[in-house]
Formats: structure tokens, C-alpha cells, sequence
């Protein structure tokens, strides 16, 4: 066995706690197979070896859900250097690029994954899962500052940006929801969000902190979540909002269809007061809570405790409050520059505050320095409630989120303008038929088959930021400001959704 010191502090920790209280438990199951917490520690151990075989620097987890990913994730974090999550079914090059940003020398991957390394072009080794090799005695230690994991982000140059958070940002953040919330053992988690959503962070180690076991939830299910939450028994449930909207039209939404559900969790885009309800009447023994922040600050930041009685008071067009900043940190409010006391851009500084992008020429324009102090401009509009709460009003500039996934408008516009033909282009989006958001796309040049410019989008970005309409116009409209008058756009966009090319 490789001796190894153990780190008290590292994110790896909380499966260790789970370990001690639920050894011979499930920690994790998808479909059919499982794998104890004593199995997984064993396999985490033996892979973690491997890994420091080749001294890597970060290593990638490109795979589905499956339990090669999850137990490389934990052995990756075993081993004491940053783990990358990634989703073998983004395009090459854009997993090419992610690769590379992250520096990683050694790749995790499922059958899928391979797939996916072999056509970014890139020779980077992958991990022989079957390989004998000396194992760990222990996780190897890390320092609070170290890199626990990076995520990447839409970025408006058309490249994603890198966003590491360390071991001491997770370390504030679970604590913070261990006395926010009262999970256990006897708790079953569900894991819904992919792995390169920072909130598969909350799913998995909020469980795994506890002895509680996780559930990868398979396409399928989604068709009758009642009847799988029946089956597993399921207590915790975590998705973004637009997840109601499809519940509701497989027909999941009748009252009291979700009895076993203890928490339900909200998060990556505004949720609707009746969206809110619905989801309440189906599960009426779930508290709700619409949780709210950007991966450059640790997953969520904020949170609401959804009430019936007192949430749709404090709504601002319909939308959930996000509730307060959480502990040990400082915000702002910046309405044009100036410091407000009741709307404007939320700025955060605190302990779960990225350090900065993995490009450190990213960071500028997102990092404000004020009072002595680093703080992370959200780009978001809030207005402060009289009782400390916020309320999302929109954002600042182009960015939006489809289907939980964050976007830059401005980095659609960027690989569509790359297209043959394409002069200039305008990302807009409008209502979707089943809720939240979808892509509209105007562009100007030479007129282009739909079909076309869907296929060049699709090679180079994930499908929720490839548009669902492309619409050809002589030119773009001006505002007041002699700028594109993307709200004119938008009005235009929404005012064809029911006749939707």
C-alpha cells in the first residue's frame, strides 16, 4: 500500500464521514449496479494509486453517469489533485479546448468518453481501471488553498472559461448547509444534474457527508418521476426549474404524487411562484428551497425557504426570492457604478469566491476591487427586500440560462459569425413551450438553410446553446444608442412563438 497522510479538511472528507457511518451501505447506484461505501472507498483507494503512478497535474472525468464517474471523481479527490468533470457529449473541439485550459495529463472515461478524447485529437492517457497497481493507505493530504475541482463556463470570446474552487470554499459551503439542513442516512438523494454542473457538487456530497446514498435518475425515469421517487423511496430531490414544467406535462404534478420527498431543491434559473406551488401541492411533505448563485462563488450562495403563505408577497414578477447571502460574507449593490441600498448589480466577496479564472485575462470585467477587498460581479440585478432578502430582477448583459446551462449570448453570436455567408448575428432569446428559456438566432449576410447553420453551431457548441430558430434579416434594428436592439428582438421572437418557426 502507498502510505499517505489524510487531509482533515479536503472535500474528500465528507465521504469519509460517510464511510464511517454507513460502511456497509449504498453510496451510489445507477440502474442496476451499485456500490457500498466500503467498496467504493476501496476502489477510490486502489484508482487514486494509478493516478499518482503518472503524477498528474488535474485529471478529467469524461464519462456519463456511470460508477466508473463517480468513483473517479472520489479518486481524483483521493489523490489529491484537482479533478475536471466533463460531458463526453459536448463538441470535440470544445472539449479540446477545455482539456486543454485545465491542463489535465490523465483522463477517467467510460466507453462514451474514449469516443469523445479520440476525436478531440489530443493523446492524453486514460486510466486502465483493470491495471494491478499499489493502492493508497489513505486520501492524500491537501491544503485548504489547493484546487478541489474546475468548471467550466460560457464564454463571450467564444472559448469557456475555467472557474477553480478550492478545497476551503467547499469546506465553508458544506458546513454552512450542514446547519441549514437536516439530512441523514435514512435520506435518498437523487443525482439529476450533469456531472459538469457545479450542483452534481451539492447532490453527491451532501449525501455522501451523510452516509446516505445517491441515485444516478436515468432518462427514463423523468417520464414518471412519481412512480421512481415511489420506488427508490427517493427524499431528495435537486433540478432547475424547468424541470417542473416537464413533470408537469408527463401529467407528475397531481397532489400529493411525490409523498416521500423531505427537500426539494431549485436552482440555475428563476422559479416561478406557481411553479413553486405546483411542485408543493405534489410533494406537500417537502420543504422547497430556490437556491441561488454562480459557480465562481461555490455552487449556490444564497437560498429561499419557500412558503405558501409568505413567498408570493416578497415575489417581483411572479419570480421566488433568493433569499439571503450566506454567512461570513459581504455584498454590494452597484447601480451604475454607485453604491445603492436597494437595486442594483450584486456584488459578493467571502470564502467562496473562486480565487480568480483559470486565464487570469478572464478575469476582467467579473472582479471588482473595492475597500481593500476582491469581489465577484454576478452581472445579476437584485433588489433588496426590507427584510435583508433578495429578489432576482435579470441580468446586467447577454447572459442567460437554458435548460440550467449558463450562457453567453455573446458567445453564440461569435460561432455564428464564423459561419460562410454570415455577417453578423444576434442571439435573442423567448419563452419555451414547456417553460424557461429558448435560443432565437437573427442574423444578416447571405440567407443560409436553417439546417445548415444548425449542424455548423452543433460541431462547436453544447445543444441547449444551439438555437432553436434562425431568422434572416436585411439588417438588425438600433436602439436609441445606436446599438442592436436585442429587446425589439426579443419582443419580435416571443410574438411568433405560436406560430414558431
Amino acid at each position: 500500500m502507498i502510505e499517505s497522510a489524510v487531509s482533515g479538511r479536503g472535500l474528500h472528507e465528507r465521504f469519509l464521514r460517510g464511510l464511517e457511518l454507513s460502511p456497509g451501505r449504498t453510496a451510489i447506484r445507477v440502474d442496476a449496479e451499485s456500490l457500498t461505501y466500503e467498496a467504493m472507498h476501496e476502489l477510490a483507494l486502489r484508482r487514486a494509486g494509478a493516478l499518482l503512478a503518472g503524477a498528474p497535474r488535474s485529471v478529467a472525468v469524461l464519462a456519463d453517469k456511470s460508477l466508473s464517474a463517480y468513483v473517479g471523481i472520489l479518486a481524483a479527490l483521493y489523490a489529491g489533485v484537482t479533478v475536471v468533470p466533463l460531458n463526453p457529449r459536448f463538441p470535440a473541439e470544445r472539449t479540446r479546448r477545455m482539456l486543454t485550459a485545465a491542463g489535465v495529463s490523465t483522463v477517467i472515461a467510460d466507453p462514451v468518453g474514449r469516443a469523445a478524447l479520440a476525436e478531440t485529437g489530443l493523446d492524453l492517457p486514460v486510466l486502465d481501471e483493470s491495471a494491478p497497481g499499489p493502492a493508497l493507505d489513505a486520501p492524500v493530504a491537501v491544503r485548504p488553498s489547493d484546487t478541489a475541482y474546475v468548471l467550466f463556463t460560457s464564454g463571450s470570446t467564444g472559448r469557456p472559461k475555467g472557474v477553480p474552487i478550492t478545497h476551503a470554499s467547499n469546506e465553508h459551503y458544506f458546513d454552512l448547509l450542514e446547519r441549514r439542513y437536516d439530512f441523514g442516512p435514512e435520506d435518498v438523494f437523487c443525482q439529476n444534474v450533469g456531472l459538469n454542473f457545479d450542483c452534481a457538487m451539492f447532490e453527491l456530497f451532501c449525501a455522501w457527508g451523510h452516509g446516505a446514498p445517491v441515485h444516478a435518475i436515468p432518462p427514463a425515469a423523468h417520464r414518471d418521476l412519481p412512480a421512481f421517487f415511489a420506488e427508490r423511496r427517493m427524499t431528495v430531490w435537486f433540478s432547475t426549474p424547468s424541470g417542473i414544467s416537464f413533470v408537469r406535462r408527463m401529467g407528475g404534478l397531481t397532489p400529493g404524487a411525490m409523498p416521500t420527498l423531505r427537500w426539494s431543491f431549485f436552482a440555475g434559473e428563476a422559479l416561478l411562484c406557481e411553479d413553486a406551488a405546483a411542485w408543493q401541492a405534489a410533494a406537500p411533505q417537502s420543504k422547497i428551497e430556490n437556491l441561488y448563485g454562480p459557480t465562481e462563488l461555490t455552487v449556490t450562495i444564497t437560498g429561499h425557504r419557500w412558503s405558501p403563505e409568505t413567498s408570493p408577497d416578497l415575489a417581483v414578477n411572479g419570480v421566488v426570492p433568493i433569499g439571503r447571502v450566506h454567512d461570513g460574507h459581504d455584498h454590494l449593490l452597484l447601480d451604475e457604478g454607485t453604491e445603492s441600498a436597494t437595486e442594483g448589480e450584486l456584488c459578493i466577496t467571502g470564502p467562496q469566491m473562486t480565487p480568480g479564472y483559470l486565464d487570469p485575462g478572464d478575469d476582467r470585467g467579473r472582479f471588482l476591487e473595492r475597500d481593500g477587498r476582491s469581489w465577484y460581479r454576478t452581472g445579476d440585478r437584485v433588489r433588496r427586500l426590507d427584510d435583508g432578502e433578495l429578489v432576482y430582477l435579470g441580468r446586467l448583459d447577454a447572459q442567460v440560462q437554458i435548460q440550467g446551462f449558463r450562457v453567453e449570448l455573446a458567445e453564440v453570436d461569435h460561432v455564428v459569425r464564423q459561419c460562410p455567408g454570415i455577417q453578423n448575428a444576434a442571439a435573442v432569446t423567448r419563452p419555451a413551450p414547456g417553460g424557461g428559456l429558448e435560443l432565437v438566432l437573427y442574423y444578416t449576410g447571405d440567407r443560409v438553410p436553417p439546417a445548415t447553420l444548425r449542424r455548423a453551431l452543433s460541431a462547436h457548441l453544447p445543444d441547449p446553446m444551439v438555437p432553436r430558430a434562425f431568422l434572416h434579416v436585411a439588417e438588425f434594428p438600433l436602439n436609441s444608442n445606436h446599438k442592436v436592439d436585442r429587446a425589439r428582438l426579443a419582443r419580435e421572437a416571443a410574438a411568433m412563438s405560436d406560430g414558431r418557426p
